[in-house]
């Protein structure tokens, strides 16, 4: 009996390393292929469904792939489609302030410009929106100073936060080095502050903190704007969300979605942590370790 057992077990563990061995072989790409002569075993009809699932599997590859390659022509075309409109608006525009018009007409010409703005701010936003989400960019992570890419992005706001008056602190040490895309990393970091300015009132503060943890390293991002609804906390990461007290101000409701999506590519994570009219904290969490 205890014999038989044994049996049953050793054989027991070789049927599980032969799945496990062909699922990893499966996932990676490796040829395989059913055991035929095996075909009336346990292991040969198993084999032969693992044959049609990896059928199906690698036919959904090669449909979403040619789904993303549809979707990156399209992207090219509608940027290409919009540039060149929107550009020669903008000459047209500038052309028409050296007219001699009225102020009525100034006024105008004003407001068209900031619409062209807008549209020109939203196509940016939805080109690398969709070019993440169907992974046309690839994040590259890389040993970097960590402390270099904090700077570049808050550089970038300091004239419009000094236009509210709104004070911009840095506490970091200057030779962090995590693996980490800087080029994205700035643009999650430059999200969050561009957030935290347009809904801080004048005279404000925002502050930039980093902590290394044992796990993760962490990007504190801390303002004394309006703050945010716990109710709301989880939807401000979705697309297009906008609450609804801040539909005046400028903005697609993008900047924080594309935050949260350059974060989890990364393999690290964002919260935020706030009360309404007590300002927010946004963490971002970068994992620990070799790239």
């Amino acid at each position: 009996m205890i014999r038989k057992n044994y049996q049953i077990k050793k054989e027991a563990e070789l049927f599980a390393g032969k799945v496990e061995d062909t699922l990893e072989a499966i996932i990676t790409g490796r040829g395989w292929k059913a055991e035929e002569e095996l075909e009336d075993s346990l292991w040969g009809r198993t084999g032969t469904q693992l044959e049609k699932a990896e059928s199906v599997f690698w036919q959904k590859e090669e449909d979403s792939f040619r789904e993303k390659e549809i979707v990156k022509g399209l992207i090219a075309d509608i940027s290409h489609q919009t540039r060149t409109p929107v550009a020669n608006m903008k000459l047209y525009t500038e052309l028409l302030e050296d007219e001699v018009v009225s102020q009525n007409g100034k006024i105008f010409i004003s407001k068209i410009k900031e619409q062209m703005e807008k549209i020109d701010f939203l196509m940016q936003s939805m080109l690398k929106m969709s070019r993440l989400e169907t992974g046309i960019i690839q994040i590259q992570k890389k040993d970097r100073n960590l402390y270099e890419t904090i700077h570049h992005a808050v550089a970038d706001l300091v004239p419009e936060a000094a236009s509210k008056s709104i004070d911009l602190y840095v506490k970091s040490d200057e030779n962090i080095v995590i693996g980490h895309d800087s080029k994205w990393t700035e643009e999650a970091i430059h999200n969050i502050l561009d957030n935290a300015i347009k809904y801080t009132e004048p005279g404000g503060k925002i502050s930039i903190q980093t902590e290394k943890q044992e796990l993760f390293f962490k990007v504190s991002i801390s303002d004394t704007g309006k703050g945010i609804a716990a109710e709301r906390q989880a939807e401000i990461f979705t697309r297009f969300y906008r609450e609804p007290e801040v539909h005046e101000k400028p903005g697609a409701g993008i900047g924080l979605y594309l935050a949260r999506k350059i974060m989890e590519i990364q393999k690290g994570y964002i919260e935020v942590q706030s009360e309404a009219g007590q300002g927010a904290t946004f963490n971002l969490y970068f994992p620990v370790g070799k790239v």
